[in-house]
């Protein structure tokens, strides 16, 4: 396994593969959650290679090696924009694969934890090319989970320098991006979401409840939908969780 640490246009990432693969190799782009960094879903990148996929795992904007050293909290008010940023650099990352002639047949699959698991979901409305995905810990509909944090911030006693104006801006711009408001864009790809019961960060009963409703738009390929709950976890991926997703991954990818 050869791991390079490459510049794609503005974008720091880890290229894992191997020596014998080519351009019919297929590849999954990998995306990591808020706070944290490419380099921390190498044993993503581990499993994935040992089925023959490539693997692209890049630093988000203000994280990794495009930190600018702000804090949790300063982070927190770029998150939209940050998870906006990311949907559009995968879009560069496909076409530099392209360029690169390391794909040749569309064999590409998107996931990502957390923070990368939403902006999974929000690649899913806009790009048609992807083949398969996996949704760990993500949620399909950003402007529930936009005013969910909202008001997790009111609970905390947080003021946000946000006026009612900017508020009901944000909330248009991210309608754009939400495929819970469009679900026929999933196209009966086939799409794995894995959820914690217990996690307070992005909550899983909404994701949940958007895969309810998804169901009817995969009554012609039931298989291509599946949802893995664990009653125990809460903002964390279990070990369980990470396999299933490679596994699903590989498993839909040529």
């Amino acid at each position: 396994m050869i791991v390079e640490k490459e510049l794609w246009g503005n974008i720091p990432l880890l290229h894992i593969h191997t020596e014998n693969m080519n351009e019919e190799t297929p590849v999954v782009i990998f995306l990591h959650g808020f706070t944290s960094a490419k380099e921390h879903n190498l044993h993503y990148a581990y499993q994935l290679v040992g089925r023959g996929v490539r693997v692209l795992l890049p630093d988000a904007k203000l994280h990794g090696d495009r930190s600018e050293g702000l804090t949790e909290m300063q982070l927190s008010l770029h998150f939209w924009d940050i998870v906006l940023n990311s949907i559009h650099e995968v879009e560069q990352l496909y076409n530099e694969l392209k360029n690169k002639k390391l794909l040749l047949n569309d064999e590409i699959g998107i996931a990502g934890t957390s923070m990368g698991g939403i902006v999974t979901s929000g690649c899913l409305k806009r790009y048609d090319w992807i083949k398969t995905a996996a949704v760990c810990m993500g949620a399909p509909s950003f402007t529930k989970l936009a005013e969910y944090q909202l008001q997790q911030f009111a609970k905390n006693g947080v003021n946000l320098p946000m006026s009612e104006e900017e508020v009901q801006q944000t909330n248009e711009l991210l309608a754009k991006y939400d495929v819970s408001l469009t679900p026929d864009k999933f196209a009966e790809r086939p799409v794995l979401f894995w959820h914690g019961e217990l996690d307070k960060t992005v909550p899983f009963k909404e994701t949940y409840d958007f895969y309810l409703t998804l169901r009817k738009y995969y009554e012609t390929n039931p298989e291509n939908l599946k949802f893995l709950a664990n009653k125990k976890a809460g903002h964390a991926v279990s070990r369980d969780g990470m396999l299933a997703a490679t596994e699903w991954l590989a498993q839909h990818l040529a």
